[in-house]
């Protein structure tokens, strides 16, 4: 790091388990607000249960596709939703991807 620029080395940072599962971080950046960005990694078949976006959602898909009740964002491609947007997200055959949190949870995890 250096006083204007903080390089990160993602090869040499641990996938985090997140509370649902098949679904994995890796915290790019964080602010005391609770802003972030996050690296997420779902598995084949992982999926978030419904929540709320509490500010602007913004999501760059990497790797595979994320799909929900409005439409699929495929590698390469960005989605943005307006804030207070309710959705549930799924991958069907897995997908890598950038966003920007936080979310509030509407749903509990499904562990079946």
């Amino acid at each position: 790091a250096t006083e204007r620029s903080t390089y990160l080395d993602l090869a040499k940072m641990d996938w985090e388990p997140s509370p649902f599962p098949g679904v994995w971080n890796k915290v790019l950046y964080e602010e005391p607000s609770g802003r972030r960005t996050i690296l997420t990694r779902f598995e084949p078949g992982a999926k978030l249960p419904r929540h709320r976006h509490v500010g602007l959602e913004q999501t760059f898909i990497l790797e595979g596709s994320l799909v929900d009740d409005d439409g699929e964002c495929t590698a390469g491609n960005f989605v943005w939703r307006r804030p207070g947007s309710v959705h549930r997200a799924w991958s069907p055959n897995g997908c890598i991807g950038i966003f920007e949190r936080p979310n509030e949870f509407l749903e509990q995890p499904d562990r079946a």
